[in-house]
């Protein structure tokens, strides 16, 4: 019984470390400048952008990271499916590459690659996987 209670302390430690640890990393990406950071995280939605239909058809929203820096999730609806039923407060986790910009970064790649020529990235939503 000891044990079971100790696995359960050291879960709940690790998981909120883990988070703060991709919020560290985001913001230090932001900080310099730097693009191209395979990363995974979470934030809740603050803004629902209409989708971009111009090449490559992306669903767009912003989230808000636990540190309070925001980033837009641009989610290529032709290579993966749209996330149903997004609301602005839900929460998305995510996994795809960073790019800088001034108002906090992009976050794209969050599908599989059909040339499998760069890792896959997802979205998670209302516990449903989007890649």
């Amino acid at each position: 019984m000891k044990w079971i209670v100790i696995l359960l302390f050291t879960i709940t430690c690790v998981i909120p470390l883990q988070a703060f640890a991709n919020d560290a990393l985001l913001k230090q990406s932001y900080a310099s400048k730097t693009s191209d950071v395979q990363i995974r995280g979470s934030g809740n939605v603050i803004h629902i952008l209409p989708d971009d239909n111009k090449g490559s058809r992306h669903q767009k929203f912003i989230i808000r990271l636990g540190n309070g820096q925001t980033l837009l999730v641009a989610h290529n609806i032709d290579l993966a499916p749209r996330v149903n039923n997004l609301k602005k407060g839900d929460r998305v986790e995510f996994y795809g590459e960073y790019e800088w910009n001034s108002k906090g970064g992009v976050m794209h790649w969050t599908h599989k690659d059909p040339a499998a020529r760069h890792i896959d990235g997802w979205l998670k939503h209302k516990g449903k996987t989007y890649w």
